[in-house]
Formats: C-alpha cells, structure tokens, sequence
C-alpha cells in the first residue's frame, strides 16, 4: 500500500511540475544584487530586469543585499525557496572568488542552478582628479612616489576591483592600501570626493564619471579598447602590459529550481539582451554582451567551474585575509 501512495504521489509531482511551470511566474521576482544601489551590478540588474518583464509578464524587483564582498547577498538567495521567485545576481567576485576567501556556509556550484551569462567589461584604471599624472607611466611614478601605500577602494576582499587591485599590485610592483567599501558605487563617490586615490573598476562604474571629468581614466585592462571609451588604451598600449581582466556576470537561482522556470528566466535575459535599446545601453557603459552560444545554463555552469580553477589557486597563493 505505502509503496502505491509513493508512486502516485510521483505522478502526480510529474504532472504538477509542468503546470507550475505553466503558471509561472504569477508575482513579482526578486533579483537580489549582493552590493549597494547605485554600483554597475545594480545598473545592470535594473537594466535587464527593466526589459525582463515583458517577457515575464511580471516585475523584477532588484534587493540590495550588502556586505562581506557580496557572500552575504547570495546566502540569501541560496536558502531561498527554489520557485523561480528569488533569482541571484553576481559576478567572478561574489560566485567565483568568494568561495577562496570566505567560510560561506554554502557551496557557490552545488548549491545553485546556473541561468545565464551576462554582459562581461573590462577594468578600469582610475584615478581621483587632482593627481598630477596625465598617463599611466606618470601615474605608475606618483604612485611609487608616494611616503605611503595609496589607497584603492574596493567593494571588500575577494571583489572585482580588489582582485584586479592585486594584480595590479603584481605587475606594477606597487604596493597598494586597499578601502573596502559595500560596493564600488560608494568608493567612486568617495574616489570623486578625494578620499582614496585610486580604483581599478569596472569600466561601466567609472565610465560616466570620466566623461563628466569628475575622475581621470588611464586604461582599460583588455587587449583592446572599449568602443564606447575609444580614447582610453589598452594597458599594453599605455605601458602596463598582461594587466588582462574581464568581470563577467550572471544569474543563477536556488538548487531544486525546476528546469522549465529556469529556461523562462533564460530566455527572457537573453531576449532582454538581444533587444537594440537594451543593447545601446548596456554599451554605452562599456558592456560586452556574451556571444549566443554562450547564453545556455550549461554555458554558465562550464564557465564558472572554469573560473574557480583559474582564480582561487592565484587568491589562496596571495593569502587573501577577511577584514
């Protein structure tokens, strides 16, 4: 008898699974950007999440969900119910980096379904207004004239812009006094302020600011220049070569999630992608939209592996502490 019950209980999980699919989504979704508002993670979640609704027939409602680089924002969507409703966004920091660094109490591949790739942008070297260097090799010599280490703001240990500082560090021979913030909107309002003296960001943080002549750009860290910034070089251009780094970003949502609710949200970002105004903007702050076949949940899934291979060796060898 019991072994009856469990089978049509198992029938009747078979056919519900669909008409759950079916019916989805029937209120709003949450994509929860593990950094502050006003940083590239949140303009590019409300960006997508914008054009998403269309598809979805449902708003996307971005939570702000801050601190420790990023870990805390995805443990909550990692013990979310996995129903499609809580979606995470994050990037090589918070799905990559954070697993060397952080006692997360869960694991960033097992523990969440990959749903796409999002646009990826090259770093930025910037600096605050008043210093002197008008190119690179002259920034590089303030630097290294400084009594002091110069400050580097960061979104804390293990983010974009603080693994990027490191290499930095690593290839300039320049030892850097790093300022974690909650995300890398507040330390480029602090970079505008004169607070910190430099930021290796991401382009499409920076790139608003350098165009209002608030900060000052020196180059981007990619073989080649950005085409919405096309005055700004290269690293190799400006005298730094092999500073390569490319932030890439994507969804995932909670292990469990149903395949079917992970293929609508796939789609919708890349028909969110594919769409020529969402395009327009997410280039002008200097994004790089993922080739098509690049776009799957299996794509994400092999990138992300690929990148803990490449990263955490490299961070655990630079004995990354937590603040």
């Amino acid at each position: 008898m019991r072994k009856l019950v469990l089978a049509v209980l198992a029938a009747v999980l078979v056919v519900a699974r669909p008409a759950l699919a079916q019916i989805y989504p029937s209120h709003p979704i949450t994509i929860i950007v593990p950094f502050a508002a006003g940083g590239p993670s949140d303009a590019v979640a409300r960006i997508l999440g914008e054009r998403m609704k269309r598809s979805l027939g449902e708003v996307l409602l971005v939570e702000n969900v801050t601190g420790a680089a990023g870990s805390i924002g995805v443990g909550r969507a990692v013990r979310a119910k996995p129903d499609g409703y809580t979606v995470s966004f994050g990037h090589l920091g918070t799905h990559v980096a954070n697993g060397a660094i952080y006692k997360l109490g869960y694991d960033l591949v097992a523990d969440l379904e990959p749903v796409v790739l999002l646009p990826s942008n090259p770093m930025i070297i910037v600096s605050k207004k008043d210093v002197p260097a008008k190119s690179l090799k002259e920034l590089l010599a303030w630097l290294k004239s400084r009594p002091q280490p110069p400050t580097a703001g960061t979104a804390g240990a293990g983010s974009g812009s603080h693994i990027a500082g490191l290499y930095f560090e690593k290839v300039s021979g320049i030892k850097l006094q790093y300022v974690p913030y909650r995300g890398t909107g507040p330390a480029l309002n602090d970079l505008v302020a004169g607070q910190i003296d430099i930021i290796v960001d991401q382009t499409s943080n920076s790139i608003n600011q350098v165009r209002a002549g608030t900060i000052r750009a020196y180059a981007v860290t990619d073989t080649k220049r950005v085409e919405s910034a096309p005055d700004i070089p290269t690293v190799d251009e400006a005298g730094l070569a092999g500073l390569h780094m490319t932030l890439w970003s994507g969804l995932w949502v909670p292990k469990g999630t149903p395949e079917e609710i992970v293929a609508r949200l796939n789609a919708a970002a890349v028909e969110a992608m594919s769409d020529p105004a969402v395009k327009k903007q997410l280039e002008d702050l200097g994004l790089q939209i993922p080739p098509k076949d690049q776009l799957t949940p299996e794509a994400l899934g092999a990138w992300q592996k690929a990148e803990i291979a490449k990263w955490w060796p490299i961070i655990k060898a630079a004995n990354v502490k937590v603040d």
